[in-house]
């Protein structure tokens, strides 16, 4: 999944709003999406300031799966940095002793996000935007760390399709959160209309949205894996109910 930009417009004013869109994001971040795995107690996570002449400072926090800001089970040091032009650093997610109170049979979901405060302008009727990333971060308890032959043998291609009326429900068995990206009728098709990417908790299932029909009876599913890649799933459905029958995997 793409990061979400959010601008924080701190002054604005009518004149300057041309130079507002020249503006780009400042601090950048090493990844799309954060994997904490239960093994470990700590994770650190890259950080850039790619302002060429002046200091930013970066601030990061937690929130939770309902985008409430946390103190815990999972912190971030510091909270609050000054990263110098051009100047690199990291942020370092910890956990607290009240990781253990999360379900030790699941992934729990939480977002990382990281906002760039620019230094105060000493011009008048100067337009300053801030850019804020948010990405998603999977706490994976040591009972469902991904291992080697999970990687080769994704859990996504457990996902299953029913038909319900005049849509599918996809359900997810595993232990693990699965983005749904897209959904088209063959491989490399276009999104049938309708349809909008989701996001499945473990154990649980949803509408897919969009018509049946548009997906015909070989519907292809494209997820988003640990690495930001974007396999296909096609599905074989035999009455009511259809199973992954291949995978595609997208080429560099």
């Amino acid at each position: 999944m793409k990061m979400k930009k959010i601008l924080m417009v701190t002054a604005i004013t009518v004149t300057s709003l041309m130079s507002a869109y020249q503006a780009m994001a400042a601090m950048a971040l090493d990844r799309t999406r954060v994997i904490f795995n239960g093994d470990v107690k700590s994770v650190s996570l890259n950080i850039e300031n790619q302002h060429v002449d002046l200091p930013y400072l970066a601030q990061a926090w937690i929130e939770d799966d309902k985008g409430n800001k946390i103190n815990g089970p999972l912190v971030v040091v510091p909270p609050v940095q000054r990263v110098e032009a051009g100047a690199k650093s990291q942020v370092k997610i910890q956990t607290l002793p009240t990781i253990a109170e999360l379900p030790q049979d699941r992934e729990s979901l939480f977002y990382f996000n990281l906002r760039e405060i620019p230094p105060r302008s000493n011009k008048p009727n100067v337009l300053q935007i801030a850019l804020q990333t948010r990405v998603k971060l999977f706490y994976r308890p040591e009972a469902v760390i991904a291992r080697r032959i999970d990687l080769d043998n994704p859990w996504q291609e457990k996902l299953t399709l029913t038909r319900q009326a005049n849509q599918y429900l996809v359900s997810n068995p595993t232990s693990y959160y699965i983005t749904i990206s897209e959904a088209s009728n063959k491989v490399n098709g276009k999104n049938i209309d309708g349809f909008q990417p989701l996001m499945l908790a473990p154990r649980s299932s949803e509408k897919l949205g969009g018509d049946l029909s548009a997906l015909g009876n070989a519907p292809v599913l494209t997820y988003v894996n640990d690495y930001g890649g974007r396999p296909q799933l096609t599905f074989s459905c035999n009455g009511d109910i259809c199973t992954v029958a291949k995978t595609t995997v997208e080429e560099n």
